[in-house]
């Protein structure tokens, strides 16, 4: 494996030209998908695609630093990676019509009792956790009052 190469691109060019790259690989699946008549496979192929490209140009060359710059800086919250989920999500809510209040609960309160629970769970684990190291101290303080007594 070759070290990631270094160049001087700013951030904004090397943004323009990573997103360029994500979308010719996408739109080139759709339409090697279509071609083989199966378009719904177009993302996994494209995900696939990307992943085999930058893996032989890892190899090969080395990663850019600007590609890496790059991709960290979309990435840094991960929204740009659900993008397309977060779009096709919020497509189907809207059409839901009548029942988008309902589904909507339903994801809230499936969404914070798992989380309540956890944060129930969580915090006696840590409580559970400060009462034993106090317990330990305790111990180990009453151990060595008794090693001085005698």
């Amino acid at each position: 494996m070759k070290p990631s190469s270094s160049s001087n691109i700013p951030l904004w060019t090397a943004l323009i030209l990573t997103l360029i790259m994500v979308v010719v690989v996408r739109e080139s699946a759709v339409i090697v998908c279509q071609l083989a008549g199966i378009e719904k496979a177009a993302n996994i192929v494209g995900l696939l695609t990307m992943f085999v490209i930058l893996l032989i140009w890892r190899l090969i060359k080395g990663l850019p630093s600007w590609l890496t710059q790059a991709s960290n800086t979309l990435l840094v919250d991960s929204g740009f990676a659900f993008l397309p989920v977060s779009a096709g999500a919020g497509l189907l809510l809207f059409a839901l019509g009548d029942e988008f209040w309902g589904v909507m609960l339903t994801m809230i309160i499936s969404t914070l009792i798992p989380l309540w629970g956890l944060a129930i769970l969580a915090n006696r684990s840590l409580n559970n956790s400060s009462d034993t190291d106090n317990t330990l101290n305790d111990n180990t303080n009453m151990t060595n009052k008794q090693k001085g007594q005698h």
